[in-house]
């Protein structure tokens, strides 16, 4: 009877603290979102309205209007879909090299790439600024797109790994032994069993690489070469205290981010946790 009632309290407790977490990491999207739809006196209202009724489009139109939204909204699409594939062609050779092969150094390989996987990219932004600028490409995409793959290729390549190994050999082999040269094995037979991995890797990169701000904001000065990120954190001061738009602009740069997430959801919360604890 005890241990009942224990179970029962500790199950309400654990539910209740998933209720809360919830609300509280889900309330301020609904805002952001629900802002976005309301009329200017909603908004500025003293007393908040929770649940809207009036909604309207006007913030969105006036977001959209924004001078270069557009502009950005394809250079953003552009470095993003291009830095994650990027990364991944090039983590899925090194991870079939990392898992399949055994050469000198291959640990410390493993060890460097962990490294760079935690180091801070914002402490680098000076460097990188003045790699750009003594290259003489800043205000391009090209710079953008090549360092964004840097920052999800450690991640990328590790988690695939673990992919990769826990693949059977025997599988690769069964394929080489029936006329498959090694390239042909990989793209047959492991390739399809990636699945979870690539999406799992794609995402992170793609969040990781949409949300990025700190380097198009010191090395694009030119708005034509700019990114969402950094057009959002000047909405503002471009339409002063207009809450609404801002909402409305916050709103457009979160969506591609929640499609992709519910789309990919179930592949990548599996593909992470396969890959972190295999190989």
């Amino acid at each position: 009877m005890k241990r009942s009632a224990s179970s029962r309290i500790s199950g309400v407790w654990r539910n209740g603290t998933a209720v809360v977490l919830i609300i509280g990491l889900v309330f301020p999207v609904y805002w952001m979102f629900a802002t976005a739809f309301k009329p200017t006196p909603d908004i500025i209202a003293e007393d908040p309205v929770w649940f809207p009724t009036n909604f309207t489009f006007e913030h969105f139109r006036t977001a959209f209007a924004a001078e270069n939204f557009w502009t950005m909204v394809r250079n953003s699409l552009t470095v993003t879909v291009l830095a994650v594939t990027l990364s991944l062609i090039l983590a899925l050779a090194g991870s079939f090299a990392l898992a399949r092969m055994r050469f000198k150094g291959r640990k410390g390989f493993v060890v460097g790439f962990m490294v760079a996987q935690m180091a801070p990219w914002e402490v680098m932004v000076i460097a990188i600024y003045f790699i750009v600028r003594d290259s003489d490409m800043l205000n391009s995409l090209i710079p953008l797109t090549l360092f964004y793959m840097v920052m999800v290729l450690p991640f990328t390549l590790l988690t695939l790994r673990g992919f990769v190994a826990a693949v059977p050999k025997e599988l690769e082999e069964s394929a080489m032994v029936d006329g498959c040269t090694r390239p042909q094995a990989f793209v047959k037979v492991i390739l399809p069993l990636l699945a979870p991995g690539l999406m799992s890797t794609s995402m992170f990169g793609f969040i990781t690489a949409w949300n990025e701000f700190p380097l198009v904001l010191v090395l694009n000065k030119n708005a034509e070469s700019q990114t969402l990120p950094l057009w959002l954190s000047q909405f503002q001061t471009q339409f002063g205290d207009d809450w609404g738009a801002t909402m409305a602009a916050s709103s457009v740069f979160a969506i591609p981010i929640l499609v992709l997430f519910v789309f990919l959801q179930r592949k990548a919360v599996s593909g992470l946790t396969d890959g972190a604890v295999k190989g």
